[in-house]
């Protein structure tokens, strides 16, 4: 979560897994990791759903419909921005913000109620979506339950004994976490969600908020009743040591944001990866992203940070790179041209799907091919124009993919000499064979891209 002119945060992200839980079970138990990790998101992505502002009804039933349509995308994992009911007190708009909660373990009314949810819950499964949710776990809204009945898990200013704020989010209070009732009960509220509703993982809301020894306390418990996916919404290294799958590539956002404006080089992607390379544990998954529910609502990504045709390169590169656990946000794919309203009902209208076609070649490749998984090796290419464009192959055994990337407004020519390009590869979205060798020659467009498989 971030509102407009707050201190920019530490974020995180979530996903998960089926296996067999009492009363609600999976059909499908997927107890298998790989690095640690649930095996089902290491080709994965993420689809980040806007309930409130996705239709006219702002409804569970309502997003339902368009389930058929995400699957036929390529969507894989649905992560829900906070489902609770929003607290009254200090409210921010009519409707006021999904990360002020003024209950852990309720659904928001406006969305429908707790049958309505694991409906969709189990319809999504079915269909063989995975489900993550938004949890928030640093502060509740400004009348939630627990200040009254435990006002001792918050945070107090010393002078006058109220709860306090973070930033300048003065519709929450910030929880206290070196109160064991704190611990116990937000753990409860967690579980509660895997138990009662069956589903794969959180992402969770500026994590690094949160102690350290929380996480390593929580995540471990978690996981004896599901294999779930867990999401940080930060850039903390810290954060994966905790037990956290996934976490925010902001340092590479920012990049990208500087790449488009043409204030950085292409090359300069090589710093975010250097940097991630150097402080973060081998195994730890990335979720990149051109646009958020943030960033879109404060920042106006991805209509003016990637505008227009610098939008494509940028999309493939999230879909591509190493580690990478790709975010596509609500409206993307139609595409959404403008800022949502944060805490006021604003719909989204869908009807041209202009991006749809694009998404699910990127999404179709990661499913199908073992090079994109995010433990896939990664190597850069050397084109001699390496200050424009971009490019790299990624590989698993005898799988392998090719990106090339113009990262710039004007045409380019160049001729890769690495020996990665050898054989016959296919690019995904013209379907044309080409005979790879060293030394060929490519030419690519203002904002161009080639994405090869073998």
């Amino acid at each position: 979560m971030r509102y407009k002119h707050c201190i920019p945060l530490l974020l995180l992200i979530a996903l998960l897994s089926s296996c067999n839980m009492g009363a609600n079970q999976s059909s499908l138990a997927d107890t298998s990791k790989t690095d640690g990790h649930p095996s089902w998101i290491m080709q994965g992505n993420i689809y980040e759903v806007n309930v409130r502002q996705y239709t006219p009804e702002g409804t569970f039933q309502a997003f339902a419909k368009h389930l058929d349509r995400l699957k036929e995308m390529g969507v894989q994992t649905l992560w829900f921005m906070p489902v609770n009911p929003i607290s009254k007190v200090d409210r921010k708009g009519s409707l006021g913000s999904y990360y002020a909660v003024s209950d852990y373990v309720t659904v928001n009314p406006e969305f429908g109620n707790m049958d309505d949810w694991k409906s969709l819950v189990k319809e999504a499964h079915a269909k063989g979506f995975k489900i993550v949710i938004d949890w928030v776990p640093s502060h509740t809204g400004a009348d939630h339950h627990w200040l009254t009945e435990h006002p001792d898990f918050y945070v107090r200013d010393s002078a006058t004994g109220k709860a306090i704020s973070l930033y300048d989010w003065t519709d929450t209070r910030k929880l206290n976490y070196h109160n064991p009732g704190t611990v116990d009960s937000m753990l409860s509220a967690m579980k509660f969600w895997i138990r009662e509703t069956d589903i794969d993982g959180f992402r969770c809301d500026v994590a690094g908020e949160v102690l350290d020894s929380f996480w390593v306390k929580c995540i471990p418990e978690l996981r004896k009743m599901k294999n779930i996916f867990m999401l940080a919404e930060g850039d903390k290294p810290i954060l994966h040591t905790d037990g956290f799958d996934a976490s925010y590539t902001w340092n590479d956002f920012n990049m990208i944001k500087l790449i488009a404006a043409g204030k950085r080089k292409a090359s300069d992607f090589d710093s975010t990866i250097a940097k991630t390379d150097s402080s973060f544990p081998a195994n730890a998954l990335r979720m990149f992203f051109t646009s958020n529910h943030d960033e879109n609502s404060w920042n106006k990504a991805d209509f003016e940070t990637t505008p227009g045709a610098s939008h494509a390169p940028f999309a493939v590169l999230t879909q591509t790179m190493k580690r990478s656990i790709p975010l596509i946000y609500s409206g993307q794919e139609e595409p959404i041209l403008r800022a949502v309203k944060f805490f006021d009902k604003d719909t989204m209208a869908f009807s041209k799907f202009e991006r749809a076609g694009f998404y699910k070649k990127l999404l179709e490749l990661r499913k199908t091919n073992p090079a994109l998984s995010a433990n896939a090796s990664f190597a850069r290419l050397t084109t001699g124009a390496e200050d424009k464009i971009y490019g790299y192959a990624r590989q698993s055994d005898k799988h392998k993919i090719v990106v090339l990337l113009n990262l710039s407004n004007s045409p380019q020519t160049f001729s890769v000499q690495d020996g990665l390009l050898s054989g016959e590869a296919t690019e995904i979205f013209t379907d044309k064979k080409e005979k790879m060798e060293p030394g060929k020659s490519f030419s690519l467009g203002a904002w161009g891209y080639l994405v090869y498989r073998y």
